[in-house]
């Protein structure tokens, strides 16, 4: 498979960089992933003959990377992506996972789903064509997802002659319009994914761009100041308690660390109780740790015996999230079944699942061109829009912007258990 050779504890202990990819149909997105995998030798021998078989057979001139990705016998079929399709591959610097995600206005579901977790989104852009109506629709919905780093990658450069002119034309159209978003940290790479310039290995046609390969920005891109480490939250998943001759009093409470550092002697606060104590020991497989921070799965210990259970979290406690029933948040609808008004529906925040009723649509994003419609406030499919909920318990949260954990939720519909939104806290 690949000349990279890893040992498994390095293997485990390399940093993950999570990314996604968005463009519009044709603009390259299968392509390009096939040439990082390729490229970066994550394809097994008989994949590869796989591909150079059935490129001969459909009469193309190159080998068409695209397959790798597209899985689906109707994404072969059409030529597009349809579903969102994860790959992992590896190399000496790090691990990645990309989420593939479609490039069709109807599957921008499927694009919130393979970014909601993402640290950076590419966003390709076909040269010939510049900022089109869907480069600035996946690039809202980066900025809507608070996705840290975009790399806008202009494709297809050898079908303008790898042309400086039309690059930065491009670069300058797409800061004109992201400019009134919150975008912190945006790259722009020259590239032709059909033939490699400047995807793994620099380009001899583009003399003129001094920036980096997408691959070499991939690997060193600084992602440790993504998570939230100040913010101290551990949702509760399960207590554990093993009833055994050698623990007979053992309680941990098991989860992930949503954000922050959690340390034994530290003075902390369980919700929704409100009652304190400190944080006797953090553990990992039965390994004690001197200090646990997000995303770690563990189980805490606490010094005196509350009352604590699933859905329940530990903070600190002189930093302390939201709690409230009443929640405005944007939410992007993901069933065929319009949002209803009043509507009761469950709502999955971290560890909690609780009821909720959607008391008010407050407008809807036209993200064409990143107005408010206060008038037309029918939640379809695919639609990003402002509600107001009030849930049956209190929830803890944060504003997504800070969280993207604790600022995140999904709800579902109670007849069909169907995930029909996913919301972002504002």
């Amino acid at each position: 498979m690949s000349d990279n050779s890893f040992n498994k504890e390095d293997y485990l202990n390399m940093e993950l960089l999570r990314f996604t990819t968005a463009g519009s149909v044709d603009d390259g997105k299968s392509t390009l992933i096939g040439r990082l995998l390729y490229d970066s030798k994550s394809i097994f021998e008989d994949q590869m003959e796989t591909i150079e078989e059935t490129s001969k057979k459909r009469g193309e001139e190159y080998v068409n990377l695209a397959l790798l990705t597209d899985g689906l016998k109707a994404e072969r079929e059409q030529g597009i992506t349809i579903d969102v399709a994860y790959r992992y591959f590896a190399t000496p610097k790090r691990k990645f996972i990309i989420a593939d995600t479609p490039g069709h206005i109807q599957y921008t579901r499927n694009m919130v789903t393979g970014a909601s977790t993402a640290n950076l989104a590419i966003i390709l852009v076909d040269a010939r064509k510049g900022v089109i109506e869907q480069t600035k629709r996946h690039t809202f919905i980066a900025s809507l997802l608070q996705i840290p780093h975009v790399v806008v990658c202009v494709n297809k450069m050898d079908l303008v002659d790898f042309s400086e002119e039309a690059f930065y034309k491009i670069k300058d159209q797409f800061r004109d319009f992201a400019s009134k978003m919150d975008i912190p940290d945006v790259h722009f790479i020259p590239i032709s994914a059909l033939l490699g310039d400047n995807v793994v290995d620099r380009s001899e046609n583009t003399d003129w761009y001094e920036g980096p390969t997408l691959m070499y920005l991939l690997e060193n891109i600084h992602i440790a100041s993504d998570q939230n480490h100040i913010d101290a939250r551990f949702p509760v998943q399960y207590v554990v308690r093993p009833f055994r001759h050698d623990f007979p009093d053992y309680r941990g409470y098991a989860g992930r660390i949503a954000s922050g550092v959690f340390r034994p002697g530290d003075e902390v606060m369980a919700l929704p109780s409100g009652f304190t104590s400190k944080v006797k020991a953090i553990e990992i497989e039965g390994e004690a740790l001197d200090e646990a921070f997000s995303p770690q799965s563990v189980i805490m210990r606490l010094e005196d015996e509350i009352d604590i259970s699933r859905g329940d979290m530990i903070v600190r406690v002189g930093n302390q999230p939201e709690v409230s029933q009443d929640i405005q948040a944007m939410v992007c609808w993901m069933n065929e079944k319009p949002l209803q008004p009043r509507g009761k529906y469950t709502i999955k925040h971290t560890s909690k699942n609780a009821r909720c009723m959607v008391k008010e649509v407050q407008y809807k994003m036209d993200i064409n061109n990143l107005t408010r419609m206060e008038d037309d406030k029918e939640v379809n499919l695919n639609d990003i829009a402002k509600i107001t909920i009030r849930t049956t318990e209190p929830l803890f949260f944060d504003d997504y912007r800070q969280n993207r954990i604790t600022g995140s939720f999904v709800l579902i519909d109670e007849a069909t258990n169907n995930t029909v939104g996913a919301g972002m806290i504002v």
